[in-house]
């Protein structure tokens, strides 16, 4: 391993661009990962990430806010439904969320669901996605306008209208009518709703600056696929 002054060369600025080029193409996938971390990853290590054939690097590049809109336009298209759901979760570009609205894998529109940087309009056509993952995945994790939420309560899925129930971001007039739910779990969730008790999902970025325990051959920390 590179060490700099005593730092591990994952979590040091100094760690240069040559070795870095290097180690992004090493045969050890936690060695190539761990490069996605590295504060000095520029534009070119960049590229080279959005052009390997280890798609979690590909989702790692996904990930990282300070995008090129190139390379942004090029992950729309990406081969793997994880990489595009990962990138429609995190990104901030407008013209990329745009893009990713109309891509037929519910995961990918999913991933928008819960990226907090879509427009009202945008959340509106969730809100009546065909799949309940997506609706789920919105009401858990974004406010809505009235008419959505008005709509939203009386959806067909119960899994939707528990998520809503025990959704922070659901004002508390919306909970207060499915209070009275046909459905005995979901009525019993929204009157028994306390806020800051856990209950709504957070989405949180991967670790990828150490090897987790126990992780055996699955992604960084044992993120979900």
């Amino acid at each position: 391993m590179i060490v700099t002054f005593g730092r591990p060369w994952r979590e040091t600025p100094s760690t240069s661009v040559a070795n870095l080029l290097r180690l992004v193409k090493d045969a050890d996938r936690w060695v190539r990962w761990g490069v996605a971390g590295n504060p000095a990853c520029d534009e070119s290590i960049r590229r080279v990430m959005g052009e390997a054939p280890d798609k979690e690097l590909r989702g790692l590049l996904a990930e990282r806010r300070e995008l090129e809109p190139e390379l942004a336009a090029r992950l729309v298209d990406d081969a793997s439904p994880e990489v595009r759901e990962r990138l429609a979760t995190h990104t901030h570009d407008p013209d990329v969320i745009t893009a990713l609205m109309a891509d037929r894998t519910a995961r990918v529109r999913e991933g928008l669901a819960r990226n907090p940087r879509t427009t009202t309009a945008q959340r509106s056509a969730l809100a009546q996605d065909p799949v309940v993952d997506v609706r789920a995945a919105l009401v858990l994790a974004v406010e809505l306008a009235e008419a959505d939420l008005r709509r939203l309560v009386d959806d067909r899925s119960v899994q939707v209208r528990m998520a809503m129930a025990t959704s922070e971001v659901v004002p508390p007039h919306i909970r207060q009518a499915l209070g009275g739910d046909p459905d005995e779990m979901v009525a019993g969730a929204a009157r028994d709703f306390r806020p800051g008790s856990g209950n709504s999902s957070v989405v949180r970025a991967p670790r990828v600056d150490q090897r987790a325990s126990g992780t055996g051959r699955g992604r960084p920390g044992g993120a979900r696929r």
